[in-house]
């Protein structure tokens, strides 16, 4: 019985936390379709990112400082300490965003290779220009437009096709696969002729196969 109230209660919890987003994705999007008409930017994007900044406006700066997208600066709040700047309601932090997007480079390069209904381009955009460090940022905002359908509210033509980008794939550097070649040591060598001939240091030899004496026998081998 415990174990099914428990149950209850998480599956409670994440509804209560999917409404809420709704919520507040019904609270901003007038406003987000606004800037998207003025400006030229999804109003998909917009949304999907406050959410993503704001924790659907949960977060503390968004609840003292009306900061919903995460930018810095100066605040002249007493509530909270914080390095981010603050508001006098969302919808100035909203246009705030927006007005980043236009007026600071790298950003406002991006009005001239997508449009206001291409959400993902915009995304994977922002995160180049460096808008946030982590690599999965793009992703992240681009799966909350598909998880609440937010492109329905760009106001795509009939017909509109999304296009279609490679995904982005980071990999790991390769450890290199080289082995030590083995030198046999022939009658008349030492260790400075073999050095001379292989491009390398009496020091480095001795190191590399623990050698404490320069002596050598013919037929030893070793590392180079």
């Amino acid at each position: 019985m415990k174990i099914l109230s428990l149950c209850l209660f998480l599956l409670l919890g994440t509804l209560a936390k999917a409404q809420e987003t709704e919520d507040y994705i019904a609270d901003h999007v007038k406003y987000a379709q606004e800037l998207m008409r003025d400006h030229k930017i999804p109003a998909s994007l917009i949304l999907a990112v406050a959410i993503h900044e704001s924790a659907s406006g949960n977060s503390r700066i968004a609840q003292h400082l009306n900061n919903h997208f995460g930018v810095k600066g100066p605040n002249n709040n007493d509530n909270i300490r914080s390095s981010y700047r603050d508001y006098l309601n969302a919808d100035e932090s909203y246009s705030h965003f927006v007005e980043i997007m236009e007026t600071r480079a790298p950003f406002n390069n991006l009005f001239a290779k997508y449009d206001q209904y291409d959400y993902k381009g915009w995304a994977r955009g922002i995160q180049r220009c460096g808008y946030a460090h982590s690599r999965s940022w793009a992703s992240q905002v681009i799966a909350l437009v598909k998880k609440y359908e937010l492109y329905k509210y760009d106001e795509r033509p009939d017909g509109y096709e999304e296009p279609v980008y490679a995904s982005t794939v980071y990999r790991r550097k390769k450890r290199s696969t080289k082995t030590s070649k083995a030198y046999t040591v022939k009658l008349g060598d030492n260790l400075s002729v073999i050095a001379k001939k292989k491009g390398t240091t009496v020091k480095a030899i001795m190191r590399k196969n623990g050698l404490k004496k320069v002596n050598l026998k013919p037929g030893q081998k070793i590392k180079l």
